[in-house]
């Protein structure tokens, strides 16, 4: 197969969320510069773009809050002058506040929910409809969501049900743009991995440990393994596939009853003699 499979050779794409090197944004948008795409970058704040200079050239590092508008109109009139057409969109971008510690589903704050379903959710929505007139006609927009939002994670808290919407949100988005364009929509839905991000989600290395331990490899999952998931969606070589959610885990969603984890959680080899 020919190293330029992927169709991303000069191929322009906002990459959403780098925070850091260990950020998934970042591996994706390494993977996305090694195919041969030409990439510009937003951040939340002035404090990440000081951040993040020192990774990529800072012409190219926009400023937005994706929990205002006029930032985010801002960052399309910006991209605007910049380029002509975007071929791709990486919307990276989860925030639960944790502040005063893990609580039960049932106790979590109303301003905290609504706050994360903005950042986390609604951004996609908003960032796709500010883009629209510059997304090329088949461009592709690509989410990162969690391997399952149908299992209840009681350390994940309510950045299940959060990330649940985002996936369907990108289904009525793809719906919604099909009316005028060839624009897709598509989820990478990872699981555990080390991240910054992750390491603020109460009681994650157990998870993690215990998810590594269910994979049908015995290994954890790699970032750079759901980097060149995403890069695969956003190129045209998947054009094919929208409105879908493509599941990277390494096989753990499969194999809740592994053999070895049941025997521990039984405390023993409990087969009959």
């Amino acid at each position: 197969m020919p190293m330029d499979f992927l169709g991303l050779k000069d191929k322009k794409m906002l990459v959403t969320g780098v925070a850091n090197r260990k950020s998934i944004a970042w591996h994706v948008s390494r993977a996305l510069e090694e195919a041969g795409a030409d990439l510009f970058y937003s951040v939340r704040d002035e404090g990440l773009r000081e951040q993040l200079k020192g990774l990529v050239p800072s012409d190219r590092i926009l400023v937005c809050d994706v929990e205002r508008k006029d930032q985010i109109d801002g960052l399309a009139r910006v991209l605007s002058e910049k380029t002509k057409s975007l071929h791709g969109l990486l919307h990276s971008m989860a925030f639960a506040r944790y502040a005063e510690g893990l609580k039960p589903f049932h106790q979590v704050r109303r301003e905290d929910f609504l706050q994360a379903l903005d950042i986390s959710c609604f951004s996609l929505i908003a960032l796709s409809d500010a883009l629209k007139e510059l997304f090329d006609p088949d461009a592709s927009v690509v989410t990162l969501s969690i391997a399952r939002t149908d299992l209840a994670s009681a350390n994940y808290g309510y950045m299940g049900p959060i990330k649940a919407a985002l996936e369907s949100a990108l289904v009525y988005l793809a719906q919604s743009f099909s009316r005028f364009s060839r624009v897709r929509f598509n989820a990478v839905k990872a699981g555990p991995l080390k991240t910054s991000a992750a390491a603020g989600i109460p009681g994650f290395v157990d998870t993690y440990l215990y998810a590594e331990e269910l994979t049908l490899r015995k290994r954890a999952l790699e970032t750079r393994e759901v980097a060149a998931a995403a890069a695969f969606l956003l190129s045209p070589a998947s054009s094919g596939i929208n409105a879908q959610g493509i599941v990277v885990d390494a096989g753990m969603s499969v194999n809740i009853f592994d053999e070895e984890m049941v025997k521990k959680a039984s405390g023993g080899d409990q087969s009959s003699p």
